[in-house]
């Protein structure tokens, strides 16, 4: 039986990413073999991941990253099964270098990031993930990405702890309007920068629902159109980055159209993502499931 150093197990470690009682038990079992302990940590870290990907990942992170010249960024998310992991440092620093990864390489999609090197590590996208998987003992995904490139404007982002996160490509103004902003899409969660990014389906359902409101209400047949336009109008103005009251507003009433004017500025486009936004999360009853378990002991 080869010895099994202390410095055999730091080497597997970093190759892997893995713990330090895995790597020491995959180095015995390799009788010291270095590339076949690692060989086969990769063998199993794909088969845990296999065996996790059915599970729910509706924790995570949002993270981004924007290049030095403000004009390249990213915005990902990346999801876990619990909020623990979710503050783990390693999954973290995995959502942080995927950002860096979209924004570099431009993929196409998430099988191609997933082939891509990591950003700041040693291995691909994927290889990285399981490593994580099989450290972390929940399944790990990577959930969507959004990369901007702009030649006119500039970017800035903003995250809301690690739960909301938003990339702004604007002209005008400096890098703190464009951070107001960015919070404020964060805190009011606009649809589209304005009416022409509201889906044609959405405003015919609020028309819709105004007239036969309004008809159940008793008002005139003739008016019923010129209502439905007025209750449309509202929702876009609820739903539209532009229609919005700007909540930092002194007087409470500017919108942020209005307040973008008056910095000579514009709004390109945003792209805001809310970790688990979407997925229908598994409810445990954790009271049934102890009384189930205790039932079949007693019977």
């Amino acid at each position: 039986m080869a010895e099994v150093t202390a410095g055999m197990v730091k080497e597997l470690r970093e190759l892997t990413g893995l713990g330090m009682m895995e790597c020491k038990k995959a180095l015995v079992e390799a009788n010291g073999d270095m590339k076949v302990a690692e060989e086969q940590m990769r063998i199993k870290s794909g088969a845990k991941a296999s065996k996790a990907s059915s599970r729910v990942t509706a924790e995570g992170v949002v993270s981004a990253f924007i290049a030095m010249d403000n004009k390249t960024g990213a915005v990902v998310e990346v999801n876990c099964e619990t909020d623990f992991v979710a503050k783990n440092d390693d999954f973290v620093a995995f959502a942080k270098n995927v950002a860096e990864t979209v924004a570099k390489n431009n993929p196409i999609d998430i099988a191609a990031l997933s082939e891509m090197s990591l950003a700041n590590g040693a291995a691909s996208v994927e290889e990285t993930r399981k490593a994580l998987l099989m450290k972390l003992g929940e399944n790990i995904t990577i959930r969507r990405f959004e990369r901007y490139a702009t030649t006119t404007g500039k970017l800035t982002s903003y995250l809301h702890g690690s739960k909301i996160g938003v990339m702004l490509d604007f002209t005008g103004g400096d890098e703190a309007m464009g951070r107001d902003i960015a919070m404020h899409i964060a805190a009011s969660k606009p649809k589209s920068v304005d009416a022409s990014g509201v889906l044609a389906e959405d405003i015919e359902t609020e028309r819709r629902i105004a007239i036969e409101k309004a008809r159940e209400a008793g008002k005139p047949a003739e008016m019923l159109e010129k209502i439905a336009e007025g209750t449309v109008q509202k929702f876009l103005k609820e739903v539209t980055l532009m229609g919005q009251i700007f909540v930092k507003a002194e007087d409470g009433k500017q919108t942020i159209e209005q307040f973008l004017k008056s910095k000579s500025a514009s709004v390109t486009a945003f792209q805001m993502f809310v970790v688990g936004e979407g997925i229908e999360k598994k409810v445990e009853d954790y009271a049934a499931e102890v009384a189930k378990t205790v039932a079949a002991l007693q019977g």
